[in-house]
């Protein structure tokens, strides 16, 4: 008798924040429970980011980085002061280097962090993500310790850093390894190889890497897919090629390369890596050097553009900067890699039933701020 199809129907899921990582609505065609078309409709948090930079000061505009991908802002300051000093030929001393690439590797592992606790909700495991969310307040509270802010912390500055690391700081980013470290045992045993989470992911909107990189899709996504591309590797910046770290990428371990499964075991990790950089990068840290020695008195580029890509937690964070010698930027545009990892979502939802679309959405770690610029 062939296939007997039944009426289309259109939901909307959202907008609504629990679930969905940000005020976002997904359009859901469905036959019955499977996913037949899906279309993201965005611009519930838009911020007009970009207009806001063109009308502020150059040295305004971070605290609007800190706001785009607000569970990583210290790496959106690092990718826009990057460009900046790189568009102002400004070398920065070796203390501020890594004091950035510090801060930059503990906000990934904190971002991570909530990525995997709330991807852990997402698909109905509810202690996995009190253990994380714990852990991430430790990280959470050492930005406190150092610059005063829990969440937006307008911390690198072109040129240098706002504060320098408090008395203590070192011992205290030493201790909270210490502890974390074989914390990440028991997330594999409760979350990663837990028969039920992987029967929810494993196999489960597979995407292939020539996919990938069609869409544009980058960082953890990317490496998902068994591509071995990461920028602080491929086109380094700030001292990251001073350091010994791996890339890990998806391999099929308990599904097909490409899977759920596999985008939230790069991120577990990851961590692991971040964590070794951490410890080179507190071993090697200049005793010497002032923070402030090269901030500029007034921030004027000459007359010119840049584009400068970055390794944020959710992957190729690039700034582009048009500079026409004012204290303004003339245009200043972001490339976020969450719009991308929205992008291909429909691409590796059709054919799936409804109770998978949010496990397929949670495993691309997408945050609405940064999508909404």
């Amino acid at each position: 008798m062939g296939i007997v199809k039944g009426d289309q129907m259109v939901l909307n899921i959202g907008p609504q924040h629990p679930s969905t990582h940000g005020v976002l609505r997904l359009k859901v065609v469905t036959d019955g429970e499977i996913v037949s078309d899906i279309e993201p409709i965005i611009g519930y948090l838009h911020r007009c980011f970009e207009k806001h930079c063109e009308n502020s000061t150059y040295e305004q505009v971070i605290p609007f980085t800190d706001r785009c991908d607000y569970i990583a802002s210290m790496n959106n300051n690092f990718g826009y002061v990057v460009a900046m000093e790189k568009l102002m030929e400004i070398k920065v001393p070796d203390r501020v280097e890594y004091i950035r690439v510090i801060m930059a590797e503990l906000n990934r592992i904190a971002s991570h962090l909530l990525a995997l606790g709330v991807y852990g909700l997402d698909v109905g495991a509810f202690t996995p993500f009190l253990y994380m969310f714990r852990d991430r307040e430790r990280i959470l509270d050492i930005f406190e310790l150092t610059c005063g802010a829990r969440l937006l912390y307008n911390y690198m500055w072109v040129g240098g850093l706002s504060h320098d690391l408090p008395v203590g700081f070192v011992e205290t980013v030493y201790g909270f390894l210490d502890y974390f470290e074989p914390k990440l045992k028991e997330y594999n045993e409760i979350l990663t190889y837990n028969k039920i989470f992987i029967e929810r992911t494993a196999d489960v909107g597979v995407l292939p890497p020539e996919v990938a990189i069609s869409y544009g899709v980058s960082g953890p996504n990317l490496r998902g897919s068994g591509v071995k591309w990461d920028l602080r590797k491929d086109e380094p910046y700030s001292v990251y090629e001073r350091f010994d770290f791996d890339i890990p990428i998806g391999e099929g371990t308990v599904g097909t390369t490409g899977d759920c499964w596999d985008r939230f075991y790069v991120r577990m990790l990851e961590i692991t890596e971040s964590a070794k950089i951490l410890r080179q990068a507190l071993k090697d840290l200049p005793q010497d050097g002032d923070v402030h020695q090269a901030i500029p008195k007034k921030i004027r580029p000459p007359k010119g553009s840049i584009y400068q890509r970055t390794e944020s937690p959710r992957g190729d964070l690039a700034y582009y900067i048009i500079s026409d010698g004012s204290p303004q930027p003339y245009r200043l545009k972001m490339r976020s890699p969450a719009f991308t990892a929205l992008s291909v979502l429909n691409e590796i939802s059709r054919g799936w039933m409804l109770s998978d679309v949010i496990a397929i959405l949670g495993s691309l770690d997408i945050v609405l701020g940064e999508i909404d610029r």
